[in-house]
């Protein structure tokens, strides 16, 4: 039987996951495999698989949970993938908030489905400056219970992959390669980029020939885990604009610019914030995921007088809260200029987790003939 390679690539809110996503997908495409991609949030309406899809990619979204509570949704999604594309590989990113992945999601998928899937190492994405706190022992402008997810994810990793390289020096590479590599000394680390591309060769060779996944369970403190991520407002929409022709590029900019400044103003740690504005095929995609310095956009939607606006933002705020802050930022905006057609909006406070599987031993990676 055939044996699909399953990456999982977790890390916290803003990471940089669905950028490496899509170079690695490129990258395994470009090697003559078939792959497919499974995108998870506690809602619909994301961001990250339209982006993925508008990129000609073969995408399965698992929502309403994370894939350690609905671990039948999470293989239902492998399977659709398998089943439509006969995939070589498969790369999940679970949600940025979720952590204890070893124990609910690597171990059961080694117990359960080895006749049919190869696990790769556990891999978790770190942002350089968040990285650099918790490393200091700070609470990386977060609730020190949403540090405490962080710093979780890391402990458990096999592989933990400090992304944005390119915003650092070689010397503040290496040095932060190597204090991570004191703290974490059973995982390995490696440096990449996402945007630019680099050190994600060195990355997949470890990922596509390694066996040994998941060689670790940590200490959970559910208690901790559950109110680390109940600070955050989770906030998903989408929204039709109709109106005036617009250069939506500098439109979707000045959305997250004034997003920013609103958050900054009433000090409210953003875990992230996505964007992504249609317009037919061409699209802008925009990221936040600290203060407006943190602001990023790629991708350009060009002008018209109607556009598709996607809206996923994580933000330690009530979510009603959250919900006020959005649609006062989108509305000031639109002014008489557009008329918004809202045709999906949720805005929520995610539940205590509740895995499907939690396993308390590791389980062996072999994989029979």
């Amino acid at each position: 039987m055939k044996h699909t390679r399953v990456i999982l690539a977790g890390g916290f809110l803003g990471a940089g996951k669905t950028t490496l996503l899509w170079e690695t997908a490129q990258k395994l495409i470009g090697q003559g495999l078939r792959v497919g991609l499974i995108t998870n949030d506690q809602a619909p309406e994301l961001v990250d698989s339209e982006l993925l899809t508008l990129n000609n990619l073969q995408v399965a979204e698992v929502s309403g949970s994370c894939f350690c509570c609905n671990f039948n949704g999470f293989t239902d999604a492998i399977q659709k993938i398998r089943a439509e594309v006969a995939a070589d590989v498969i790369i999940a990113e679970p949600v940025g908030s979720c952590t204890d992945l070893s124990a609910t999601i690597m171990q059961p998928l080694k117990q359960y489905w080895n006749r049919e899937l190869q696990i790769a190492p556990l891999s978790v994405l770190a942002d350089p400056s968040r990285l650099d706190a918790i490393l200091a022992g700070e609470h990386a402008g977060l609730h020190p219970d949403a540090a405490y997810i962080y710093r979780k994810q890391l402990e458990e990793s096999d592989i933990i992959l400090i992304n944005k390289s390119d915003l650092l020096t070689s010397k503040q590479v290496e040095d932060l390669k190597q204090r991570t590599s004191r703290t974490f000394p059973a995982a390995t680390v490696l440096a990449v980029s996402a945007t630019q591309g680099t050190g994600i060769d060195e990355w997949l060779s470890l990922i596509t020939a390694g066996s040994e996944a998941g060689k670790r369970l940590v200490e959970m403190d559910y208690d901790i885990y559950a109110h680390g991520e109940a600070v955050l407002g989770w906030l998903n929409g989408t929204v039709r604009l109709h109106g005036a022709t617009t250069d939506w590029d500098r439109f979707t900019r000045t959305f997250l610019e004034n997003l920013a400044a609103r958050f900054d103003r009433e000090n409210l740690p953003v875990g992230h914030v996505k964007v992504i504005a249609e317009n037919g095929r061409k699209f802008i995609a925009g990221n936040l995921t600290g203060n407006r310095e943190t602001l990023s956009t790629r991708g350009s939607a060009g002008s018209s007088e109607e556009i598709k606006l996607i809206i996923n933002a994580r933000v330690e705020t009530s979510p009603e809260n959250l919900d006020r802050i959005v649609r006062q930022t989108l509305d000031a905006l639109c002014a008489d200029k557009h008329i918004p057609e809202v045709t999906a909006w949720r805005y929520l406070q995610p539940s205590r987790p509740q895995p499907t599987h939690r396993f308390t031993e590791v389980v062996s990676s072999f994989n029979p003939a």
